[in-house]
């Protein structure tokens, strides 16, 4: 897989350039900031960009820049790193878009396996969510629930939570220890309860319910 990196932190972006070539990559360029990151996939072909959310040429210039990229390559997967799993963030990101991008801990793309198996889903279309993150935003008090998510019982905010993680059904089944079938009931359950009709793809509802969970949560606070 192509894939170019804008990280500035030279440690960091030194030790995931090394990673990433480890793991069989290759990397068409670093940078450490978000405009030359787009002057250089102005030249070169990326199949994923690698951005880190705070870096220049503003405060959160991994967004700025990802916005940029996205319309300018609409087909390449964009990941963005983080030392924090900010729901804000979060939010921003799937602003951006809702195919082809992921949000992960710095802390958790550390091995070769990890990383690969992030830029993979995210190159077939995924969207890879940091796991921590979407187990704290659905497991918040019930009580701070906002709107629709109230008619959620616990098990089908279990399969949103994992839905937001981005796993397929077959993935929910095996870490909830049920079958295939029940997960698809689950989802067609949530889907009902949070009006999402069948007029629209699987796939664009199972981004749509984790839009709706993650505005009542922001809405919440």
């Amino acid at each position: 897989m192509r894939v170019a990196l804008a990280e500035d932190g030279a440690l960091f972006r030194e030790g995931l350039l090394m990673l990433l070539e480890a793991a069989g990559h290759e990397v068409v360029g670093c940078t450490a900031d978000g405009d030359s990151l787009v002057e250089l996939l102005g030249k070169e072909q990326a199949d994923v960009a690698i951005l880190d959310i705070r870096m220049p040429p503003e405060p959160d210039g991994g967004l700025v820049t990802a916005e940029r990229l996205r319309a300018a390559h609409p087909g390449m997967g964009l990941l963005f790193l983080s030392h924090y799993a900010e729901s804000h963030y979060l939010m921003r990101i799937l602003e951006i878009g809702t195919e082809s991008v992921g949000y992960r801990l710095k802390e958790k793309v550390g091995s070769v396996d990890v990383l690969s198996d992030t830029l993979t889903r995210i190159g077939s279309g995924e969207i890879v969510i940091e796991p921590v993150l979407a187990k704290r935003l659905v497991e918040r008090p019930r009580g701070d629930r906002k709107g629709v998510i109230t008619r959620l019982s616990e098990r089908e905010l279990d399969v949103l939570r994992l839905m937001a993680e981005g796993r397929s059904n077959n993935g929910i089944a095996g870490q909830l220890f049920v079958t295939p079938k029940a997960v698809e009931k689950h989802i067609a359950n949530i889907f009902g309860k949070l009006n999402l009709h069948a007029d629209t793809s699987e796939h664009h509802r199972r981004v749509l319910a984790v839009l709706t969970y993650l505005r009542s949560q922001r809405d919440g606070e």
